[in-house]
């Protein structure tokens, strides 16, 4: 299923947070103000991160107020006490020489595995750990072990700002088998999804691979192909485009509550039924979680005839059809010197001491459309209630936690998560209220991962 992000329902002191300032949204039928340009991946407006991954340039002002995306580079990633090597998303300006990973929420060193926990706290929203780069056709295997029990979802997709999109999902409550999806600017089709059988994905490592070429993708899992999508399948002649993946697209691997009590029927039948938030997981460690260990991407040539100026960004040539013909190569920057710059004004706010590549939470403060005031980047982490399409609350930027753990000892986390979003509208549950950049906060990133209501 997919995770489209609407915005289902906040609690009385988050709504009247937002209700006190002016909240710009945008949509197919509404697009970013001037001052306000960019539309994020979860369909507000603002300045700064909006701009950055994932930033839809169709909804935007102009296409070109996102900032272009970093190219794809090949890495192997092994998650063996990896946690001090990853960028908190929420003080990360978009310099992808900095880290190779951006996380929102809760990771944890596991050293008995040699793996990276990804957790969810009680009444949290979860965690995301997305790439700072794009990849434009490539292979992507991720080895980790899923989540677990009814209302625990973890995903592993590919997603565009043009919200083209290739999904491995787990269902916490049926660990033998594997979602797959995929999905092209957004459109949902209930024909798109298929499953592969597997083994005990909680208890056990597999190696799921999207292998993502301009012409067909497969779906694998250990080695084995499970699924295969062929580009010519998916023409449609009303829209006269294939109706197939086909933009640069960011890597993020989640866990998140799609049966949180506060979720559309709809989301909580799909993710297996509500989610016991006392759990035994709750109690020992702490939290529930899932468990990556190894990330590789190989990045394929881009596609014959692609217009290229450089070898640095990704951007569209046009704000017209944002298919793969329209995406060039070039050498502009992707990166911002503080959290007022766009596409369009990339060194905004930027003074003499900062650098192009300082992502410090010094280095400036972050607009957005739900307050005329800026917010601090970074603040300290604080417990929320939980939320939509992986949501997590706090005031301002919050911090997430890094801890490392062990079997032998409790790895209970020692902060809340921020949360997780889902695609284009958020499924929010209850949130503590803070600041207004605490609600975009409170649906960031999940708008990656769809839910279909």
């Amino acid at each position: 299923m997919r995770f489209i992000t609407s915005i289902l329902c906040l609690i009385a002191t988050t709504a009247q947070v937002i209700a006190a300032a002016e909240v710009y949204t945008c949509n197919a039928t509404v697009s970013c103000p001037e001052e306000y340009p960019c539309c994020s991946q979860y369909g507000q407006c603002g300045t700064g991160e909006y701009c950055l991954s994932n930033c839809n340039p169709i909804f935007s002002y102009e296409y070109d107020a996102c900032l272009p995306e970093p190219v794809c580079k090949d890495i192997s990633t092994k998650f063996d006490n990896y946690t001090s090597k990853v960028a908190n998303i929420n003080t990360f300006l978009g310099n992808a020489s900095e880290a190779d990973w951006l996380y929102t929420g809760t990771v944890l060193d596991y050293d008995d595995e040699g793996s990276m926990i990804l957790a969810m706290p009680k009444n949290s929203g979860g965690t995301v750990l997305t790439s700072s780069r794009d990849v434009w056709y490539g292979k992507i295997s991720a080895r980790l072990k899923s989540s677990h029990l009814a209302g625990v979802i973890t995903a592993f997709i590919v997603f565009s700002g043009v919200q083209d999109e290739l999904d491995f999902e787990w269902v916490g409550a049926d660990l033998n088998t594997v979602q797959t999806n995929y999905y092209w600017q957004g459109l949902l089709d209930y024909h798109n999804s298929a499953n592969i059988s597997t083994n005990d994905t909680f208890d056990n490592y597999h190696t799921y691979e999207i292998d993502w070429h301009e012409d067909y993708t497969t779906w694998s899992i250990d080695g084995v192909i499970g699924r295969t999508l062929l580009r010519n399948e998916t023409w449609n002649e009303t829209l006269q485009a294939y109706k197939y993946p086909q933009t640069p697209s960011r890597i993020h691997l989640s866990i998140w509550p799609g049966g949180n009590a506060t979720n559309a029927p709809g989301t909580i039948a799909w993710a297996g039924g509500e989610i016991d938030w006392d759990a035994d997981d709750i109690t020992d460690p702490g939290y529930y979680y899932a468990i990556v260990n190894e990330i590789n991407v190989t990045c394929y040539d881009a596609p014959s005839g692609t217009s290229q100026n450089g070898t640095e960004s990704y951007i569209y040539k046009n704000g017209d059809t944002f298919l793969q013909s329209d995406v060039m190569i070039s050498n502009k920057r992707f990166y911002l010197d503080s959290y007022e710059g766009t596409g369009l004004n990339i060194t905004a706010g930027a003074t003499t001491s900062s650098t192009a590549s300082s992502s410090s939470a010094t280095s400036s403060t972050s607009h957005n459309s739900t307050s005329k005031e800026s917010s601090t980047s970074h603040d300290s982490s604080t417990s929320v209630t939980s939320s939509a399409y992986h949501n997590s609350s706090s005031t301002g930027h919050s911090t997430a936690s890094i801890t490392s753990v062990s079997k032998s000892s409790s790895h209970s986390s020692s902060g809340a998560s921020r949360t997780s979003s889902s695609n284009t509208s958020s499924r929010l549950s209850s949130a503590n209220s803070g600041s207004l950049m605490s609600f975009n906060n409170i649906i960031l990133f999940f708008s990656a991962l769809g839910l279909l209501l």
